[in-house]
């Protein structure tokens, strides 16, 4: 039991995959879910300050490197159309784009890349990380509604 709760703790951590891949893993091996949603949240949330300080310089240290230097544009793009969008849509409301942007559960929206677009922006600290928080914390009731069967039910029942 307690190794099944470390997986999805680290797999909380893992860009792409992050709490949306970990809260259905937590279900499908019969994990109690509210345990489960707070391990996801502070397993999602911990890269969240290393990505603010230290993603956007190690890209771009690594960007014109000879193996590594595809990839690490292709993070610096991706972190730069998100921020442009976060931005372009936003204006003044941008911490609530970026609450917004993380909280929806679709792949490559979560805590990594919101933090990176966040600190491409130059947000600051604080509230690039309470909008992520809140963000990862719309994300997590959302997919554990998903993985606990309940928007299906609703689905089902509105059809």
């Amino acid at each position: 039991m307690l190794k099944h709760y470390i997986i999805i703790f680290l797999i909380s951590m893992l860009p792409l995959v992050e709490l949306r891949g970990a809260l259905p893993y937590s279900v499908v091996f019969g994990l109690d879910l509210v345990p489960s949603y707070i391990i996801c949240i502070i397993g999602n949330m911990i890269p969240v300050p290393f990505i603010f300080f230290f993603a956007r310089r190690i890209l771009e240290w690594g960007a014109d490197k000879k193996y590594i230097g595809k990839f690490f544009r292709l993070c610096l793009e991706k972190g730069h159309r998100g921020g442009e969008k976060l931005q372009a849509k936003a204006g003044r409301g941008l911490f609530v784009a970026l609450l917004i942007f993380v909280g929806i559960p679709l792949p490559g929206t979560g805590a990594w890349t919101g933090t990176l677009a966040a600190s491409i922006l130059d947000m600051d600290f604080k509230t690039s990380v309470i909008a992520v928080m809140l963000g990862v914390l719309l994300a997590g009731i959302i997919m554990a509604l998903a993985s606990a069967g309940l928007l299906g039910g609703i689905s089902a029942l509105l059809s």
